[in-house]
Formats: structure tokens, C-alpha cells, sequence
């Protein structure tokens, strides 16, 4: 054990937050040291859009399925997969080649490169003390989103983060076993599905603990119904019309 792995293994979501600011030194070495993560090829195909105004945190946190913390919060980062940026500087030395921008492959090398440079920004930020959490529901509204942050053709924004002071401390939502999720020379379909059988229990206290007996639902139900709900539909559509995902 090390403080690095103490700060990853304390991670919890914050969703309300002191007033006081993200300093700019504090923002500086939040985005460096998300720069710092593993990029494909070194493409580095994301860019951060650092949102401080109270108006538009306000749209945004509407955008976003009217979650308050979002503008609450005193700093929200938008991170966006970004492949206008290389294409744009990479155009003077392409004439008239065919090039791939728009490929699957493409799409997966700049929405990895944006997760891994936010999760190290996330654990930069937890650091220094700060909180955060991911608000995935800027793709409710992904286009109005895009529109209000001017976000060109050939990006678009992957999800959003809070950060900021943290008011308390939250609680620590349990994760899988690691049984679940490590296999050994192969995946072992057999042992991953048993693990899940003790999560279901420990989720089930959780829920318990947490609302005070007024849930009580196991993960494999709770992940019946994420499958089951047919959420953000509009997505291939956006992400075609951005340029993306047509190869």
C-alpha cells in the first residue's frame, strides 16, 4: 500500500460541494496531469472544456437532467473526444489522401484516449483534496450541449466532471469482487458469474444501509433494467452527423 493507491482506493462520488473556487494553479495540474495518461499513437485525441460561468453551468446542469451539483459544483470540466484538432493540422500534409477520421477505429482511439486522460485528472484532483463526479448526462442532450459549447465537427464531449471542495464526506458505493473482473490465462466465464452471486448480497445491505431499508435491490436486477431502458438512442445519429462513426 502507497498514497497512491490509497487516494484511488478512497474514490467516492461527490455531488455537493463548499463554494470555494478551483484555484487556476489547481485546474493547471488537474489538465497536466490528465495529459500525462497513455494516448494512442500520441494522437492525444481530447480536448477539456473548463466551465466556471454561473449561466452556463446553469444550462448545462439542465442539459443534463436537471442535476443541481452540476452547477453547484464551482468547477465543471467537459471532456471531449476530439479528432478535429489533428485533422485540422494534419491537413497540410495530406493533398488529396484518402484519410480515416470517420472510422470505428478512429471514434474508439479518441473516446479511450479522453477516458484515460479524465480518470487521471480525477485522481490528480482527489490528491490535492478535491472531490468529483462524472455526469454522463450531458448526452441527454448531447446536441444542445455541443451547440451551447460550440464544439466543433469531429468532437464531441464524452461525459462531464465535477470538482470542487467536497461539503462531506459521501459514501462508498461497493464495487464487484475482484473475482468478477480478474481472470487468469483466459476468461473463466464460471467464476466471474458465482462472484457475482456475493455482490448481490453485499449491493442488497448496501441499498439497505444507504435509504434505510427503502431499497433493497440486487445489481443483477438493477443491471436487468439498464438493459432493459433504451437510453440515448440519438446517439449514432449525433455522432454521424458530428462526422464520426461512418466508416
Amino acid at each position: 500500500m502507497n498514497e497512491t493507491i490509497s487516494t484511488l482506493l478512497d474514490h467516492r462520488s461527490v455531488r455537493s460541494f463548499l463554494d470555494t473556487p478551483v484555484t487556476e494553479e489547481q485546474l493547471q495540474a488537474i489538465v497536466t496531469a490528465g495529459q500525462m495518461a497513455s494516448t494512442s499513437s500520441n494522437v492525444q485525441a481530447y480536448s477539456v472544456i473548463a466551465v466556471t460561468e454561473p449561466s452556463l453551468k446553469r444550462q448545462l446542469a439542465i442539459l443534463s437532467g436537471d442535476q443541481a451539483y452540476v452547477e453547484q459544483c464551482p468547477l465543471f470540466l467537459v471532456w471531449c473526444a476530439d479528432l478535429y484538432r489533428v485533422c485540422r493540422t494534419a491537413g497540410m500534409y495530406l493533398s488529396d489522401q484518402t484519410t480515416y477520421e470517420d472510422s470505428t477505429e478512429s471514434f474508439m482511439v479518441a473516446t479511450v484516449d479522453t477516458a484515460l486522460a479524465a480518470q487521471n485528472a480525477a485522481v490528480a484532483a482527489e490528491s490535492m483534496g478535491l472531490g468529483i463526479c462524472y455526469i454522463g448526462g450531458i448526452r441527454n442532450r448531447i446536441a444542445e450541449v455541443s451547440e451551447l459549447l460550440r464544439i466543433p465537427e469531429l468532437a464531441y464531449p464524452v461525459f462531464g466532471m465535477c470538482v470542487g471542495v467536497p461539503d462531506r464526506k459521501s459514501g462508498q458505493r461497493p464495487r464487484l469482487p475482484t473475482e468478477a473482473v480478474l481472470h487468469r490465462n483466459g476468461y473463466d466465464p464460471e467464476m466471474s458469474l458465482e462472484a457475482v452471486k456475493g455482490y448481490d448480497v453485499t449491493m442488497v445491505r448496501y441499498l439497505r444501509e444507504r435509504t434505510e431499508g427503502r431499497k433493497s435491490t440486487p445489481w443483477s436486477k438493477i443491471m436487468a433494467e439498464w438493459l432493459a431502458r433504451p437510453n440515448r438512442l440519438h446517439m449514432r445519429a449525433f455522432l454521424e452527423d458530428k462526422g464520426l462513426l461512418r466508416k
